[in-house]
């Protein structure tokens, strides 16, 4: 897979969903395509795998589900995505991580740092110590519609280099397996 078919923007969405109580993401490496599979999806696929698996079964491409389902066709096809994922062909896809905290606060810091209004700058500084900075720093811009539009492009162009990052581990070890 070649970086330029990564939708970068996806990958972004999903890392910067650090609740994850309602998704998770992961990328398939063949494609180059983002995964979404919703928690229940998840769930379903673990119930099926927890009345399915032995503890000492360690080929898990002898696991076969045997039962009928009760379920509607599409859930079907994302469970079986989902363990896929999970089982078959795990060494294809990743999971994508959710960003990490201290990135977005080194990025806030840096472009505060930068923000060429000084009553602008020194609020936004300011802002970044104590609980509560993200929601802090993104209410202080609020009513700076320019400097907010520069912060989500640099806040862009920060996630563009840490997904790069990441990718480059995440292929890597798809390549020297």
């Amino acid at each position: 897979m070649d970086k330029h078919t990564i939708d970068f923007d996806e990958i972004q969405k999903a890392m910067e969903d650090t609740g994850r109580d309602a998704f998770d993401y992961f990328l398939d490496t063949s494609t180059g395509d983002v995964v979404i599979l919703s928690e229940d999806i998840i769930s379903r696929a673990r119930e099926l795998l927890s009345h399915h698996l032995d503890d000492d079964t360690d080929n898990y491409e002898e696991v076969e589900f045997d039962e009928e389902t009760d379920l509607p066709e599409w859930m079907e096809d994302e469970i079986d995505l989902a363990l896929d994922i999970f089982l078959y062909e795990k060494d294809r896809y990743a999971r994508i991580p959710e960003r990490d905290p201290r990135d977005c606060y080194t990025a806030m810091t840096e472009f505060s740092a930068q923000v060429a209004n000084p009553s602008l700058r020194s609020r936004l500084l300011s802002v970044l110590d104590g609980q509560g900075a993200f929601r802090k720093f993104k209410d202080a811009l609020a009513p700076f519609p320019s400097e907010r539009k520069q912060w989500y492009s640099f806040n862009a162009k920060s996630m563009r280099n840490e997904i790069a990052g990441w990718l480059s581990g995440v292929l890597k070890t798809e390549g020297g397996s």
